[in-house]
């Protein structure tokens, strides 16, 4: 439906957060259109950003009554229809209800830890908050054990702007490096629109044979925690695979990783120190991103296999 407005309550914390984007996936995915606006504590704004599944992020730190204050009067300002707390705290379910969102949905008495909660909902829903997560889990590691896949590093050669990402070339050599001297194997991450990213890894992966893997949200989570290693540059999928703490080496070039790289630093970021910062949209990988190259990226590997 065109032009509808869901509030998405989710304030914290990381592992929160991280557990709602498939279900807030599947929201857009349901109503492609609408406009999605999600409130969450500051301290996960950039987390929140990585996921790309929302129109836009307000932020509320619900100790501070002047934020709180304002965030409310946001809220009313911009008459939302349906407000979705996937929190099912006081503090988050007392938003929608005090700025009067006609229809707030939240969790049922049974499935939540904070009494009273759902007096603030004007429909509520009883849900297994385990159940898609083991089955997601279990969906990957058949959809590996189907390709003999058991230890691996995840490539991740997209990122939006083509001038931001890593050649496709070189996620090629790399995998077969990895092959041939980690003796791991390699999973291809790829998005809608990324088929031919894909594809260029494969052709210059010289008969080492990484697997493209395209799943939902959950499937991908499960992808990522699970990995040795993830390689990526500054798009979603890292920052997801950097809040799961899985051990990531990141490659920048023209975006500056002070301000857009992993959060939890759970990994080594590659940068040319040449590099020019710009968040001027490109079609072709910036020069900065061929100065860094596959020697560097797999020394980055051996580095966070030796420290694991």
């Amino acid at each position: 439906m065109a032009d509808q407005k869901f509030l998405v309550m989710r304030l914290g914390s990381l592992g929160d957060i991280v557990h709602a984007f498939p279900a807030v996936a599947a929201l857009r995915e349901s109503f492609a259109n609408a406009e999605i606006i999600w409130v969450t504590h500051p301290k996960w704004q950039a987390l929140v950003r990585s996921s790309n599944l929302a129109n836009d992020i307000w932020t509320v730190d619900t100790r501070d009554w002047t934020a709180l204050r304002g965030i409310l009067a946001r809220i009313r300002r911009h008459h939302f229809e349906t407000a979705i707390d996937y929190q099912g705290l006081w503090k988050s379910a007392s938003i929608p209800f005090l700025t009067r969102v006609a229809k707030r949905i939240g969790f049922s008495s049974d499935t939540i830890r904070e009494a009273g909660v759902p007096l603030f909902y004007t429909d509520r829903v009883r849900v297994n908050p385990a159940t898609h997560m083991a089955e997601d889990q279990a969906s990957t590691r058949r959809r590996l054990e189907a390709h003999g896949i058991a230890e691996y590093v995840v490539l991740s050669p997209g990122g939006g702007w083509r001038s931001k990402c890593w050649p496709a070339e070189r996620f090629g050599k790399l995998a077969s490096r990895i092959s041939q001297e980690l003796k791991l194997h390699c999973v291809i991450n790829a998005g809608p629109g990324e088929e031919d990213l894909v594809r260029g890894v494969i052709a210059a992966a010289e008969g080492s044979q990484p697997v493209a893997y395209s799943g939902n949200l959950g499937e991908l989570m499960a992808l990522l925690k699970n990995a040795c290693a993830v390689v990526a540059g500054d798009t979603g999928p890292l920052h997801l695979a950097d809040a799961l703490r899985a051990p990531v080496a990141a490659i920048f070039g023209p975006t500056d990783p002070a301000r857009n790289g992993p959060y939890w630093h759970s990994g080594v970021v590659l940068r040319w120190e040449g590099a020019e910062t710009t968040y001027k949209r490109g079609s072709v990988p910036d020069r900065s991103l061929l100065h860094v190259s596959v020697d560097e990226v797999l020394s980055a590997l051996r580095g966070l296999r030796g420290s694991a």
